[in-house]
């Protein structure tokens, strides 16, 4: 019994330092979820500004490698299965991207937008400078004209 408890404890630990141990759990996760999608109950539409919001969303989910999690927000908010042409995603939110900026979800160059208060500059779609992670916290509850630079 105590070998076999040990091999579990091992393999558990190896999958989790692998990464596997979450791919497995996000799939779990994503095949109850549609099992148990009652696809009979018709999805509410979408408007056009969800379908967009859910766009850059799933762009984003994708980019950074949460299938799982991008599967069933197609899934549960009724979003197309064939994601939305990224030209045209960026010609209806009005951005305009660099060469860089196309290797990345619109998103970052959203959120690097704001977080440099709207500068020309900031309209480029990169990343951001600074992780929001490494963001001073006092910064957050500021109005971006008080924040600290």
């Amino acid at each position: 019994i105590l070998t076999d408890l040990f091999m579990i404890i091992v393999l558990r630990d190896t999958l989790e330092k692998r990464g596997a141990l979450g791919q497995i759990k996000a799939r779990i996760r994503a095949e109850v979820f549609n099992a148990l999608d009652d696809q009979s109950e018709p999805r509410p539409p979408l408007s056009h500004e969800n379908l967009l919001i859910n766009e850059l969303i799933r762009e984003y989910l994708e980019y950074n490698k949460y299938r799982y999690a991008a599967s069933v927000l197609t899934a549960e908010s009724g979003q197309p299965e064939v994601p939305l042409d990224r030209q045209f995603l960026a010609k209806e939110l009005n951005v305009v991207e660099d060469a860089n900026g196309k290797s990345v979800p619109l998103l970052y160059g959203i959120i690097s937008h704001f977080l440099h208060g709207g500068k020309e500059e900031s309209y480029q779609n990169t990343l951001p400078k600074m992780s929001l992670l490494n963001y001073p916290k006092q910064n957050l509850g500021k109005p971006p004209t008080e924040r600290n630079q």
